[in-house]
């Protein structure tokens, strides 16, 4: 049978790399590659053990797991309609396809046998990273009556994470960096409109918003942004932003400003008889909005005075009026903060359940991922804190019912400095509110 012999093959080739590691290793150094780092180091020695690992324990690990299936009895011996509970007599493993290879590890097919459903292969993900050795197992369902393991050999997110091979742009679509499986991570606002970022002070919150505003700053996009920690953050930025509010008084004025610029473009699509500005001819259709907003928290904490009391219900009902009506009149909203519930104030609960993107870095508790990837993904939240405080910017990226671990990229004081020097898009406001007066690059006045 050809999958013994492969197996031998296989077996060969590591004695013969593990014997002459000491030969090969110093040679391919001395030539500046590191061998630890070295891609065909996978193929050659990772791959073939991992596929050893599957084939010798895949008998074991399903049964031990519930995914074996016993075998009909012998009927000349023991009878026709005999029924038998509990301990399987024979058990038989599910039908399983080679393992291919992929860039950082291998995926694996699975026939289910008749009446199996994939959720003991869900539950038994954790016992084949243990039984295979590897960084991380994924399970899915792409087909009725199989299963596919993802199968991640080392963690790709150690260390800063590679710029991935730019991919054509679009307009409203960043590349902010690289999920887990090598492949781009990408935030479309055509796609998820409006995005929740949470995670402790030093996570990489703010590192992701500057990716974004990185890979949005040469598109014809208009952006805005709140950031009452002085500016000190997207402050860095200032040359790009179209308009930026350091307070809460001149969050009040830039929101109200938003606010009234999408009941303009609702007119414009209404005149037009169109439900949607990429409905309209490209010459009249309005710039599009991004609203960034850095520590929602700071928008809602008061002082216990009455002004303090009305600006934050004032945030609070403009935000939910952007994330309610901005989608289709091409407004988009970002809300970065270290918790998002409802104990920093009202209408966090109904604004949080507004952002269909989940970003949720290290949190120092419990309750904060549950905030933030609770209603998508039980399983994700788990992931979410186990997150250490050495891997910055590493996050768990949920939308749609899917969830991956992701690394943004690392954007250096020298890139902010570029972003700031482009020129924002000319007149991104139709009209102007009475509220606040909005100034190229600078603040709400």
């Amino acid at each position: 049978m050809p999958g013994p012999l492969i197996i031998w093959v296989l077996t060969a080739l590591i004695v013969v790399a593990a014997l002459t590691r000491n030969w090969w290793e110093p040679r391919l150094a001395a030539q500046g590659v590191r061998p630890r780092s070295w891609p065909w180091r996978w193929w050659l020695v990772g791959y073939p053990q991992t596929v050893a690992r599957v084939w010798w324990t895949w008998r074991r690990l399903s049964y031990l797991n519930g995914l074996s299936v016993s075998m009909t009895p012998d009927r000349q011996v023991i009878g026709r309609n005999l029924v038998v509970q509990g301990t399987a007599l024979k058990p038989r493993p599910p039908r399983r396809a080679w393992p291919m290879p992929t860039r950082t590890g291998l995926t694996l097919r699975v026939i289910l046998h008749p009446g199996q459903t994939p959720a003991p292969y869900f539950a038994a993900a954790q016992a084949m990273e243990h039984a295979w050795r590897v960084h991380g197992v994924r399970v899915r369902s792409p087909r009725r009556g199989q299963v596919l393991i993802t199968v991640t050999a080392a963690d790709p997110l150690t260390g800063r994470a590679p710029v991935p091979k730019p991919l054509r742009p679009e307009l409203l679509t960043a590349l902010v960096g690289r999920t887990e499986e090598g492949e781009p991570w990408v935030i479309s606002l055509r796609k998820i409109p409006h995005w929740l970022i949470t995670g402790a002070t030093q996570s990489g919150k703010s590192s992701l918003l500057a990716a974004l505003v990185k890979e949005l700053a040469p598109q014809p996009v208009a952006l805005v942004g709140i950031d009452c920690k002085g500016g000190m953050e997207l402050g860095l930025f200032g040359g790009r932003l179209s308009a930026l509010a350091v307070d809460r008084r001149e969050a009040v004025g830039l929101l109200a400003g938003v606010v009234a610029e999408i009941q303009f473009r609702m007119g414009v699509c209404r005149a037009a008889g169109k439900r949607s500005i990429w409905h309209l001819p490209e010459d009249i259709r309005p710039v599009p909005l991004v609203v960034i907003v850095d520590e929602l928290a700071e928008l809602y904490l008061t002082d216990g005075s009455r002004e303090s009391k009305e600006e934050a219900e004032q945030c609070g009902t403009l935000l939910l009026r952007v994330a309610q009506l901005g989608a289709a009149l091409g407004v988009h909203l970002v809300v970065a903060g270290q918790r998002v519930g409802s104990d920093i104030g009202v209408r966090v609960t109904a604004l949080r359940a507004q952002l269909g993107g989940r970003v949720a870095h290290r949190s120092h508790d419990e309750a904060s991922a549950e905030m933030t990837l609770g209603d998508i993904n039980p399983d994700a939240v788990v992931t979410a804190q186990s997150i250490t405080e050495d891997e910055q910017g590493v996050a768990v990226v949920a939308m749609s019912g899917q969830w991956v671990r992701a690394r943004s990229h690392l954007i250096t004081v020298a890139d902010a400095a570029q972003i700031s020097g482009t020129e924002p898009p000319a007149n991104p406001f139709l009209i102007q509110s009475d509220p606040v007066e909005f100034t190229k690059g600078g603040t709400a006045a």
